[in-house]
């Protein structure tokens, strides 16, 4: 089993890092652009091994994609981070040009692999390594949905001073200002968050999950990563031990809630062969309100990043 990890900033080597304690893969390829970048990172996280006690080897490469061959599984980090007062939309030019190279790439050299993808703007990079990568969408996702909910439970068992682990939730639509955090499918072991918390509470925590990206930028003057990191190593793992998990996943929607040809956050079954099945939910008047608004927003952005390209 060989996982690559494309991008070894901050995030990228979270990932790999998160990958090779759970042993998920026999190697961890991390690859980058800068000169010997990739490399030291892999040789930091490898010298880790002796402690966390684990076997699974961590490669880095400069840009040598002959390295990733036969990767099962590819998450692609690449690209510029958010800077404050930057939008994810900002980024769409540079990134785009990067997220295409890097499929196109990886599919070269590991035409079987599963792509997630994590570099932002999210919904519009992962549209754009499908049309790269031209394979099946159920093996072109993107990481959003884990780490919008990560932050959402989070402040959740904050406020309710409880453990995170017992709060399940979900989370749709784009990943950014617009997204569809759904209180009415949050649970506390099993029992409504509505029912543990006021309206108005609830709502500041929502509104607080929708901006949580922008709030760390702004205290560290560029993007998360041990979150973000942590998330995609989670959408690994589902995959290469075929868990079969409910996640919020970004997904390639063709008719689903009434939206098509669009890459949108909605729950899936990840498992071996990618996203295995589209949840839809039974969505009230509000939500769906909602979730087309949302759609609207990441679809124009799509609709950006094809106009540039005519």
């Amino acid at each position: 089993m060989k996982i690559t990890v494309v991008g070894a900033g901050n995030v990228g080597a979270t990932c790999a890092n998160v990958i090779a304690h759970k042993e998920l893969a026999n190697e961890v390829v991390l690859v980058d652009i800068k000169e010997g970048f990739a490399e030291g990172k892999a040789l930091d996280i490898w010298q880790t091994s002796p402690i966390n006690l684990y076997d699974t080897r961590t490669v880095g490469s400069t840009n040598d994609y002959n390295k990733t061959a036969g990767s099962d599984v590819v998450v692609i980090t690449s690209g510029l981070p958010r800077k404050p007062g930057m939008s994810r939309d900002d980024l769409i030019s540079t990134n785009a040009g990067i997220v295409k190279s890097v499929t196109e790439n990886i599919i070269k050299h590991s035409p079987d692999a599963k792509i997630i993808i994590v570099s932002n703007p999210l919904d519009v990079m992962t549209y754009v390594a499908y049309l790269s990568a031209k394979i099946d969408s159920s093996r072109v996702f993107g990481m959003a949905g884990i780490l919008d909910t990560a932050r959402y439970r989070s402040f959740l068992a904050e406020a309710l001073d409880i453990s995170p682990k017992d709060i399940q939730a979900v989370l749709m639509g784009g990943h950014g200002d617009t997204m569809v955090p759904l209180p009415r499918y949050t649970t506390v072991g099993g029992i409504p968050v509505t029912e543990l918390i006021d309206s108005e509470k609830l709502d500041a925590i929502v509104e607080r999950t929708k901006k949580g990206g922008g709030e760390l930028v702004n205290l560290m003057g560029t993007s998360a990563w041990y979150a973000p990191g942590a998330a995609a190593a989670q959408m690994v793992e589902a995959i290469v031990r075929d868990q079969k998990r409910v996640f919020p996943v970004c997904a390639w929607l063709q008719g689903e809630y009434g939206l098509k040809d669009i890459y949108l956050g909605v729950p899936v079954v990840l498992g071996k062969n990618g996203i295995e099945k589209i949840i839809e939910l039974d969505l009230n008047a509000d939500e769906k309100a909602l979730l087309a608004e949302s759609a609207k927003a990441v679809k124009d952005v799509m609709n950006v990043f094809d106009n540039m390209n005519k």
